[in-house]
């Protein structure tokens, strides 16, 4: 195998987001793994991962992942909204709720704002 270097990495990153858009997640994973090898510390490759794992339905290593990323950026929205989505898939919706709740309180975007239950105050889903 050759040397691999920042430059493979970049590309090997780049790649594992195309190959997650064309809905290959375990192929996004393998790129990935060696990017986080060279660069733990990297938190937009860990992210990509951690929805890598989320659509290979690998929930506990994407639960990891995002965790790790949350621990990184508290205030990453879309990272509690991911990992609340993940929470729900494993079948633990009171977590889930709490993350959805953190999401849309730091970025009130719609899916967000319906993921987290704060629709149902108005009761016809507007804000």
């Amino acid at each position: 195998m050759p040397e691999r270097t920042p430059e493979t990495h970049v590309i090997d990153f780049r790649a594992a987001e195309h190959l997650l858009e064309a809905r290959d997640p375990r192929g996004a994973i393998r790129l990935l793994d060696s990017v986080i090898a060279a660069h733990p510390e990297n938190t937009a490759a860990r992210l990509l991962r951690a929805r890598a794992f989320f659509l290979a339905a690998q929930l506990r290593p994407a639960e990891l992942e995002f965790q790790i990323v949350l621990e990184r950026e508290p205030d990453n929205a879309f990272a509690h909204f991911a990992l609340g989505r993940t929470l729900e898939r494993a079948n633990r919706p009171e977590e889930a709720l709490r993350h959805f709740r953190l999401a849309a309180a730091l970025e009130p975007r719609p899916d967000f704002i319906e993921a987290a239950r704060f629709t149902h105050e108005t009761g016809n889903g507007e804000s």
